[in-house]
């Protein structure tokens, strides 16, 4: 992989991060948020309906340990989960903290980054969980997150489960975090019209690896605005590639009587994830923009990508 200016020559050691924070809806937030990300931040992306915003980020070891308490203040002053409503599984006000090795760098430097900073976001009383290869285990995200915020409440309570740092007990406000290192995943989401209101979990049951359907795919339903939509992760894109997950929804909305609206692509992608023509073939509600693109553009700036249905 070729991955830009920012990512060859003195500059090595590259890593990505992409903070999940529960905000969708305040442009004022958002915009906050990217504001605290400063110049390592390469993409936004905001959704009302999961009420969720993604950042992706890229620096040195140092740009990161730099930008993310910003980031942490960020949260703390403008997100409050007490009056969160959103489609999206969530935790914590900032959710999850991935950080994923890219150019000259090792898995082994990105969960060292991943447990640092999440040690320094427990010192504000915010319980941390590590995931992936941050974790000694290699604990999946799903297992901290399962039952949302009120079934972590309620296993931290009952003692079953203990943060890796920080207090035993959700914060008032932020709730929890999940500290993580893993290699790039790609967040694609497919959107259904007709007579939805079943048909996105079953298909999102029957096609995601837990439930024996396609590899390295996690899955889940999501009510939205005028439908549906079937919300996933690709884990491994090189074993299920973006055009076999669509194909995999489309071929079952169809038996079900439903179709494919649209779908769209959660920041960025690799290169040698896409294809010719791939916006066309998947129905793409936004062209598709590329790791390696973002690398070679200007430092910090945002991708154009606007916060959709805010305030």
């Amino acid at each position: 992989m070729h991955w830009g200016k920012r990512g060859m020559g003195s500059n090595r050691g590259l890593l990505e991060a992409v903070p999940n924070f529960s905000e969708g809806r305040s442009a004022t937030t958002v915009d906050a948020l990217v504001a605290a990300a400063g110049s390592v931040l390469l993409d936004r992306h905001a959704d009302a309906d999961h009420h969720r915003s993604v950042l992706t980020l890229a620096g040195t070891t140092a740009e990161l340990r730099r930008a993310a308490p910003r980031l942490f203040e960020a949260a703390r002053r403008h997100i409050d989960l007490r009056g969160h409503r959103g489609e999206h599984p969530r935790v914590g006000a900032l959710d999850v903290f991935p950080v994923i090795p890219l150019a000259g760098a090792t898995m082994d430097e990105a969960a060292q980054l991943a447990r640092d900073l999440g040690r320094e976001l427990a010192q504000s009383g915010v319980p941390v969980f590590l995931y992936g290869a941050a974790h000694p285990g290699r604990r999946p995200l799903p297992a901290i997150r399962r039952g949302g915020r009120r079934g972590l409440a309620r296993r931290l309570a009952r003692g079953r489960l203990r943060p890796d740092y920080g207090p035993p007990a959700l914060h008032p406000t932020m709730g929890a975090a999940c500290f993580g290192a893993r290699e790039i995943l790609i967040a694609f989401n497919v959107n259904l019209v007709g007579d939805t209101s079943r048909v996105a979990w079953s298909i999102a049951h029957a096609i995601r690896s837990q439930g024996g359907g396609l590899p390295a795919l996690r899955a889940i339903g999501v009510s939205r605005s005028g439908g549906t939509q079937v919300s996933m992760n690709l884990l491994d894109w090189r074993r299920t590639s973006l055009k076999r997950a669509y194909a995999a929804v489309r071929r079952r909305a169809e038996a079900a009587g439903a179709g494919v609206l649209d779908s769209e692509i959660v920041g960025l992608i690799p290169e040698a994830a896409g294809w010719s023509g791939m916006e066309h073939d998947l129905r793409l509600e936004a062209p598709v923009r590329t790791i390696e693109g973002a690398l070679a553009g200007r430092p910090g700036e945002p991708s154009g990508s606007e916060v959709r249905k805010v305030e």
